[in-house]
């Protein structure tokens, strides 16, 4: 079984939007979960967070990076072309739930997928504080669908080339002493969702030790291989516990997560990705890109 792509849009720089007819994984999905692809049937395995879904139609949008050779492969495809796999949904859904309000944030190429939760932490009951932020105005994505479906948004840049000159949790932090300060009118701040790079979930959750009694949630994308539990390769330690991104999470509590053992890990194999994805690079100049 082969899964059609849809369609097919740059978003950012390198970012590309993909919509794949993938009806019975768009019927079970819900926000917070991932796929795992392979591009061909010999390409490597690749996780990506649900971005939305669309039951009714049957589809599955994703927001693939163009970083690695992978990636790369996936996103030299265009709309008619199908990928080989599609596994999915795999992870546990967001806890989503009554609340009060909940500051979304999304930091790079982790904005797309913190778009599903807006409507699902709406249809809570929440208030919903959307925030977004890329090293530059070229890598911000879908902020139209961002400023209709939250009750507030805020965009951040890091040099400042559009919104708030500065990051994501200059904007989490102003939000938080706004309401210690009485100057906020709305149900209380709950709960702050971050997905991003990892270090972006270190800085966040290390800021909200001064907020103790808001919960900060993170979502880990650590490597993978099955996605199912069995291989173990996703281990992060959680509270001192050694858990597994794709079957405990992908979300944690960030105050449990050992943020630099993730950081560690992902770094293992990052000279035979940069080396991969460089021949990879060479061999398309010379008009023959590899499946392999």
């Amino acid at each position: 079984m082969s899964f059609k792509i849809l369609e097919k849009e740059e978003l950012a720089t390198s970012v590309f939007k993909m919509v794949i007819d993938a009806p019975d994984v768009a019927r079970a999905a819900r926000a917070g979960q991932f796929v795992i692809v392979r591009t061909f049937s010999d390409s490597e395995r690749i996780p990506l967070t649900i971005a939305d879904f669309d039951p009714d139609a049957g589809t599955v949008t994703m927001a693939v990076q163009a970083l690695g050779k992978g990636t790369k492969q996936l996103t030299k495809l265009m709309p008619g072309d199908s990928i080989a796999d599609f596994v999915g949904p795999l992870g546990t859904p967001a806890d989503v739930k009554k609340i009060g309000t909940v500051i979304l944030v999304g930091g790079g190429v982790g904005i797309a997928p913190v778009y599903p939760q807006i409507q699902a932490y709406k249809d809570a009951g929440n208030r919903v504080i959307s925030i977004i932020g890329a090293r530059n105005r070229g890598l911000l994505m879908m902020e139209k669908e961002f400023e209709e479906e939250s009750d507030e948004f805020y965009v951040t840049t890091d040099d400042g080339s559009k919104g708030h000159h500065g990051f994501v949790t200059d904007i989490v932090k102003q939000l938080l002493d706004k309401e210690r300060a009485g100057a906020y009118d709305g149900p209380k701040i709950g709960r702050v969702v971050v997905i991003g790079p990892p270090i972006l979930m270190k800085v966040a959750t290390n800021m909200m030790a001064a907020y103790p009694d808001v919960e900060i949630i993170v979502s880990i994308n650590s490597m993978m291989v099955d996605g199912t539990g069995m291989c173990g390769g996703c281990r992060v330690m959680v509270g001192g516990v050694s858990k597994f991104a794709c079957v405990d999470g992908p979300e944690f509590d960030g105050r449990l997560v050992d943020f630099d053992t993730v950081m560690n890990r992902l770094m293992i194999y990052k000279k035979d990705e940069t080396e991969a994805s460089q021949k990879y690079d060479k061999e398309c100049e010379g008009g023959v890109c590899s499946k392999i």
